[in-house]
């Protein structure tokens, strides 16, 4: 057993489905508690629509006091149809996340992608296209149009959004991208619009004068219209791909789709002293409730936030948990119409089998039951 360490994370539970979610990735953590012998102290902050129902504002000046002391943020889901669906309201639970992300400086925001072969026949595409596929996605967070200058004439005819970036702000997640590359099967894809763009002219400008630093890593460069289309007709040639704020939100939807659930598809937020962790989906209101809600690529977060701490046994050890109830199809009804599982249920045996590294799947139903018992 490795030493015992002591880490505090701060839970943004969140909106619609984050509570439920969350709940099961808790589970995890207590399970590597139990196993490893650490300590992860978990102190619970209003964050998104339930913030603004409380307090009036996404994200209050006690939670962001509360992030900066953690060692991670887990964070559920948020927005809520009563903010999304009135373009009157002023203040949004997407406001909270940006200001989040500014207030801890995340400025990487990372993707895994891996497709499991037992779930190869739920993905839209040809079983023979999404073989091998692992993908991790380095998207820059901070930066770009979505935080650019914005205006909009008083006729409301003519708008501008300026797209801006510097060679710090490339230069600091092209590093980490260069570094996972190493790690991983060495190579790296920078997905730009240098044909065009001036700022994308620089990103290649900047990436090709870094990569010289990596020879061992084999550097591409993908106008961002080809990337795309290259995503759904050869995704595994992709190992590191690398891009700005913009082009990464577009093109890491695009590829969490090759899965076949957005539920299994967790990302972590990466910063010079601080990391968010969350699952891609949104909140899922219509399912707020229900039980029904996939909680793995939350879990999959939290195995993210393992590797973050350097616990590289333990995040290992939540994934393999994760693969076995994959592989049982043990899932809620996104991944098994046929035989679904509850949210909750599904949390359980991961934990279980998380907690125990004897258990099986079946011993750890047995062990469910018990429990299940002892509370009826």
């Amino acid at each position: 057993m490795a030493a015992e360490k002591k880490y505090k994370i701060a839970v943004l539970s969140g909106d619609g489905i984050g509570p439920e979610i969350v709940e099961q990735a808790i589970k995890t953590i207590k399970a590597i508690e139990m196993r490893f012998g650490h300590s992860f102290e978990l102190e619970n902050v209003d964050f998104g629509a339930v913030s603004i129902d409380h307090h009036g504002i996404p994200f209050t000046e006690e939670a962001e006091e509360i992030c900066l002391a953690s060692d991670a943020v887990l964070l559920g889901a948020i927005g809520d149809p009563k903010y999304d669906n009135d373009p009157t309201v002023k203040v949004r639970p997407e406001q909270g996340l940006l200001q989040l992300r500014k207030a801890l400086g995340l400025y990487s925001n990372i993707r895994p992608l891996k497709i499991y072969d037992s779930l190869k026949d739920i993905s839209p595409l040809k079983a023979e296209r999404i073989e091998n596929v692992d993908i991790e996605m380095y998207r820059e967070l901070t930066g770009g149009i979505y935080f650019g200058e914005k205006e909009l004439n008083e006729e409301g005819t003519v708008a501008r959004d300026v797209c801006t970036y510097s060679v710090e702000e490339i230069e600091r997640i092209a590093i980490k991208a260069f570094e996972a590359a190493r790690r991983r099967r060495k190579k790296l894809t920078l997905v730009d619009k240098a044909n065009v763009l001036e700022t994308s002219r620089l990103w290649r400008k900047v990436v090709q004068r870094m990569s010289q630093d990596f020879p061992d890593v084999e550097t591409n460069y993908m106008f961002v219209d080809n990337a795309a289309m290259q995503l759904i007709t050869n995704p595994s040639q992709f190992d590191v791909l690398l891009t700005e704020n913009m082009f990464g939100d577009i093109l890491s939807d695009e590829a969490s789709v090759i899965s076949g659930s957005i539920g299994l598809l967790p990302s972590a937020s990466i910063g010079d002293k601080h990391a968010l962790f969350e699952p891609i989906h949104g909140s899922y209101p219509e399912a707020k409730g229900k039980g029904i809600a996939n909680p793995i690529a939350t879990i999959l977060s939290v195995a993210m936030m393992m590797d973050h701490f350097g616990l590289t046994e333990e995040a290992i050890t939540i994934r393999n948990a994760v693969e076995q109830v994959v592989n049982a199809k043990i899932l809620t009804s996104d991944l098994n119409q046929q035989d679904a599982f509850s949210t909750q249920l599904v949390g359980d045996v991961i934990a279980y089998l998380v907690e125990d590294e004897q258990l099986s799947i079946e011993s750890s139903f047995e062990k469910m039951k018990v429990s299940l018992m002892t509370i009826i």
